[in-house]
């Protein structure tokens, strides 16, 4: 135990002070921050020692104890200062989703805090003075469809956070194990490891030695996912980059770029294991998000300086994209076939399919059709989850070039 812990029980904090400060740990803990009971202490023993007559010294005592990494600092700065500017002011700004304060705070670290401040719950004071109540205006409130620049994650509504976490906590993608080059030992098969054997035979058993066997290893495909962000698929980013950020986590050897007049990989921003942090730095490497579409042209580029780097092994390629194209589709025929021949399967998730009289009229939408295996919408959670039994269900059945499988009317 630390020395702070040791001191704590003559030194706590009287009041609503004490209270206030294990809501504060408990709304860090809710945030995402490793802080256990032995924190709380810690933190109650540091603020007797300092004091409260400084605000600096409070915040810095604090930040001692319960901030233990770097990309940690950033969610207790705002914490702080929402949570102990007024207890409960943290509460209602999430209700009213108000746009984010300007100013050093709001430029201070790309990793804005995440939304998840808001689920801790709040501290038990005294109700405050008639002439201390603060009216929020939320008329000007933040769109799911801003351009992500300019979006603040910590303002997505409580229960579309809920929503999207819970369809990830339990989507998977089910792409299959397929053979590959190397070997490993196994108990039995039909292959012979005819090295291993006669290694056996120079032991005890000599000529009586069991025969070894080796086995082909298993493994699932590459995912190589292209996204459109273009300015008619800003509406779905959101929802989006979280179903990317969570498979690129879920398993190995998945790419993801995403194009609008040009290609960006985003892959290892997406790495981040905390999501706010991993579309914080997403929102800052891409220049070109709700702009025009470019989609020949980067289908190009990825063919020239990524495919041979990313399509080997049998890779799946998941093409999220309404195939509105600025060029009217020039070359892009001749980039989808190319893309086709490099991979084993293409997977085109069409927001325009959720309309039930949808029709292939553009020149892009019919110039990459013939091309594609799966043709599945992508417009809410349960088209996600639809795309991962579609995956599931559909491998090794593919269909003959233009005749994609498609679900042309969605839930």
């Amino acid at each position: 135990m630390s020395v702070l812990a040791a001191a704590a029980p003559t030194l706590l904090p009287r009041g609503h002070l004490a209270e206030n400060v294990l809501h504060f740990v408990r709304l860090l803990r809710a945030a995402g921050l490793p802080l256990g009971p032995a924190k709380v202490i810690d933190a109650l023993a540091a603020v007797s020692a300092v004091g409260v007559a400084q605000r600096t010294d409070f915040r810095a005592a604090l930040a001692a104890v319960l901030v233990s990494r770097q990309e940690h600092l950033p969610i207790f700065e705002q914490a702080f200062d929402l949570f102990w500017k007024n207890p409960r002011l943290l509460e209602r700004i999430v209700a009213g989703q108000l746009p984010p304060v300007q100013g050093r705070l709001a430029e201070r670290d790309e990793a804005r805090p995440p939304a998840r401040l808001a689920q801790a719950p709040q501290p038990r004071t005294p109700p405050p003075a008639a002439d201390d109540e603060v009216d929020l205006d939320a008329a000007h409130t933040f769109s799911a469809r801003e351009v992500l620049q300019t979006k603040d994650f910590a303002t997505m509504t409580l229960d579309e956070l809920a929503q999207v976490r819970a369809m990830l906590a339990r989507l998977r993608l089910p792409l299959p194990e397929l053979p590959q080059r190397r070997t490993r030992a196994a108990r039995a098969g039909q292959r012979i490891d005819l090295r291993q054997t006669l290694r056996r035979m120079t032991g005890p058993a000599r000529d009586l030695a069991p025969l070894a066997y080796r086995t082909r290893v298993r493994r699932p495909p590459p995912l190589v996912v292209l996204c459109d962000i273009s300015g008619s698929m800003d509406r779905y980013a959101r929802m989006l980059l979280h179903f990317l950020h969570a498979i690129t986590n879920d398993r190995h050897r998945v790419h993801t770029l995403v194009f609008g007049t040009r290609l960006t990989n985003i892959t290892r921003h997406l790495k981040h294991r905390d999501v706010d942090v991993a579309l914080a730095r997403v929102a800052s490497a891409v220049d070109d998000w709700a702009g025009g579409t470019r989609i020949g042209a980067c289908l190009a580029d990825f063919n020239r300086r990524w495919s041979r780097r990313l399509l080997g092994q049998n890779a799946v390629v998941l093409l999220i994209s309404d195939g509105l194209d600025a060029d009217a589709g020039e070359g892009l025929s001749f980039a989808m076939e190319r893309l086709a021949k490099s991979c084993a399967r293409v997977v085109w998730l069409n927001p325009l399919l959720r309309y039930a009289g949808f029709e292939a009229r553009p020149a892009g939408i019919r110039a990459m059709l013939p091309f594609v295996d799966d043709f599945l919408p992508v417009h809410n959670v349960a088209s996600l989850t639809d795309l991962a039994g579609a995956l599931g269900a559909g491998w090794g059945r593919r269909s003959p070039r233009g005749e994609a499988r498609s679900q042309p009317v969605a839930r």
